[in-house]
């Protein structure tokens, strides 16, 4: 069974639908450009950033038009304005950014916001992290939930929920249908297995970034040249992946997270997530 998303767009019941990053489609000149150029190449849906300078008249034009979803939203202040910063007027910030992306994914008939929860730092300590993002989300838990819109928190390199154990307790301890993981399979690579924290995350995962990472390229040219290598070619086990997500039942949008570029290279990276998640 896909999920409600899936079935509102009116896509044929395929479990994985694949979606890009609005800022990878590197084609064109206009908003339209760009969605036209994606639903060109194949792909299911998109993902945009908000707030952001672009209109949200045009994106939904763009969408109109050509008949190509708006599946999530990207909070855009997260890195910049941390919920877990010590400034109660930075959280602030970044709370009504966070507002004002649930709003417009509800405008744009998006499904989720994804949202960086916490930075950890030698500035901001881990517990005062766990503490002040959890705060700060409650208060907008109310305004995701009159939207119908879910918060969902990645997996990211913010020293900040370090295992999967911890990620479903913190998410869990929001008591809340309206939040969950959007789990970025290739983040986890470095220090982890992906179906391990598959597994164990289970139903609260509400969608799937798709990435590489390679500890061989790692260990030979450093941390982040791990990440330098195509989806398919690095250390995820791709086949363990599917088994994982297939025990949890998971069903729905799977967004690429690579460097894009024009038709050619986007056609190539929906031609490896084919690959690695058929179906």
């Amino acid at each position: 069974m896909l999920t409600g998303a899936a079935v509102a767009h009116g896509h044929q019941e395929r479990r994985y639908l694949k979606a890009v990053k609005y800022g990878m489609v590197r084609v064109g000149k206009t908003v339209l450009d760009r969605f036209q150029a994606a639903k060109r190449i194949g792909f299911d849906g998109i993902e945009v950033h908000r707030p952001s300078q672009i209109p949200i008249s045009e994106l939904k034009e763009a969408s109109r038009r050509t008949g190509l979803p708006i599946h999530g939203v990207i909070c855009s202040a997260h890195w910049r304005y941390p919920l877990s910063h010590a400034d109660p007027a930075v959280r602030a910030r970044c709370r009504r950014a966070l507002e004002q992306a649930i709003r417009d994914a509800a405008e744009l008939g998006a499904t989720s916001v994804l949202l960086v929860p916490a930075v950890v730092n030698k500035q901001i300590p881990y517990d005062a992290a766990y503490k002040r993002s959890q705060e700060e989300i409650r208060k907008v838990i109310p305004v995701a939930e009159e939207q119908r819109v879910k918060v969902l928190f990645e997996n990211v390199w913010n020293h900040f929920l370090l295992s999967p154990l911890e990620f479903a307790h913190y998410v869990d301890e929001f008591d809340s249908s309206a939040v969950g993981v959007y789990f970025d399979v290739g983040n986890v690579v470095n220090y982890g297995w992906p179906e391990q924290w598959i597994r164990i995350l289970g139903k609260r995962i509400g969608k799937l970034d798709i990435k590489e990472y390679s500890r061989k390229k790692r260990d030979r040219e450093g941390l982040w040249r791990g990440f330098q290598v195509e989806i398919g070619e690095g250390d995820c086990d791709w086949p363990a992946v599917r088994r994982a997500l297939e025990e949890v039942g998971y069903a729905g949008w799977c967004t690429a997270e690579v460097p894009g570029g024009d038709e050619k290279r986007l056609r190539a990276i929906l031609d490896r997530m084919n690959k690695v998640l058929p179906g």
